[in-house]
């Protein structure tokens, strides 16, 4: 089994599950990323391109967050549509700002369908997920899908008026299209070890012995050590970018960051005017804009390494969607281990690992087997 039809097989029942909304001529859709983490843009670009050219469904208004929240402007553009949440892992007191708007927007509109993308669960608090239950509850119209079993478990068990369903990240939207298909990079040496540091970092994996690997570097999305201003700016002002910014590898941008974005662009400008054609006939296509271009800093990211270890979902998920050898670690709760042993496990290039005594053994093993010399 190729990645391609892992990622493939994935992306098949991902729509199987999905055709339980049934079809919306029209929608509203919620909670736009307003960040530089790539892992929610892929989410965003999987939402956009599963309705419109799965669904064949107008995305009539788009909206961050409360801040930026028109209920005025919703029902001029889309009237009573129904509204559709923005999936990932926000969805619990882990990332509180989310579930506000969630919640908000829930308790308000019970005159329309809301469907919530594939999401993670988790609160910490027992009253927290109690206020949550009883929000979405009282709607009479609640469609939840999560996106691995410990989630699925919590909703059966707490959002017992809601419509229930279990189904994979929607990034996986984006396999076997052109929107990943347009790189011709070949692997480098090196070993990119893409570890958060937020929240949902186990700690236990502080102490790992992932740095005695040869030639390992560690970043994080390097997107995030970027203005989002800044880069918002450069992919909607026709791409006016540095000439030199094409002189540089992308191993050696990853330690240099400040001209990552403007790399990537220059490299990708035919194929990201291309792509973004389409987003142009979208609500702000703006927003969409911006995410793509944050899809192709992920994937200049990872493409230059033979081998990467993440403790991120989406560096798993993008790994997995671009055919990389990899190591995926656990987080600081069920997440990641909960969504491999739902829909990856069998992917051959992923090792997922528990413990990190194991970390060094299993690198030798996939960098024997599946990596380039």
């Amino acid at each position: 089994m190729t990645s391609t039809s892992a990622a493939g097989n994935i992306k098949k029942t991902l729509h199987q599950d999905l055709a339980k909304i049934g079809r919306f001529s029209e929608c509203v859709l919620l909670n736009y990323p307003n960040s530089c983490n790539v892992g929610d843009h892929l989410i965003w670009l999987g939402e956009v391109f599963y309705l419109t050219d799965i669904c064949g469904t107008k995305i009539k208004y788009t909206a961050a967050e409360l801040s930026d929240f028109s209920a005025k402007e919703m029902e001029k553009q889309a009237g009573k549509s129904p509204i559709i949440f923005h999936g990932g892992g926000n969805l619990g007191d882990l990332w509180g700002v989310h579930q506000e708007f969630r919640e908000y927007i829930i308790s308000q509109y019970c005159d329309r369908p809301i469907v919530i993308m594939p999401q993670s669960i988790y609160f910490a608090s027992a009253e927290n997920l109690k206020q949550a239950a009883k929000i979405f509850n009282f709607h009479p119209d609640l469609t939840l899908f999560v996106r691995e079993q410990r989630s699925y478990e919590i909703a059966l068990k707490h959002f017992v008026n809601c419509q229930i369903f279990k189904a994979p990240d929607i990034a996986f939207q984006l396999a076997d299209t052109p929107y990943l298909n347009s790189y011709n990079i070949e692997p480098e040496s090196s070993i990119l070890y893409h570890c958060r540091y937020d929240a949902e970092l186990n700690q236990s994996f502080s102490d790992a012995p992932i740095f005695t690997l040869p030639n390992l570097l560690a970043y994080d999305w390097i997107s995030l050590h970027l203005d989002y201003w800044y880069l918002r700016e450069l992919m909607l002002n026709n791409l006016q970018l540095s000439p030199n910014a094409m002189q540089i590898s992308p191993v050696s941008m990853q330690i240099r960051g400040a001209n990552f974005m403007e790399w990537i662009l220059r490299q990708l400008q035919q194929t990201f005017d291309a792509h973004a054609v389409k987003l142009d006939s979208l609500y702000n296509p703006k927003m969409h804009r911006t995410s793509l271009g944050m899809m192709h800093c992920g994937i200049y990211q990872f493409k230059p390494h033979r081998m990467v270890i993440t403790n991120r979902l989406h560096g798993h998920i993008l790994c997995v969607l671009l055919d990389i050898p990899h190591i995926f670690l656990a987080n600081s709760y069920y997440k990641n281990e909960s969504f491999y042993e739902n829909w990856t496990h069998q992917v051959p290039f992923c090792r997922f690992v528990k413990n990190s005594s194991d970390i060094l053994p299993v690198a030798q093993e996939l960098m024997e087997n599946y990596c380039q010399s």
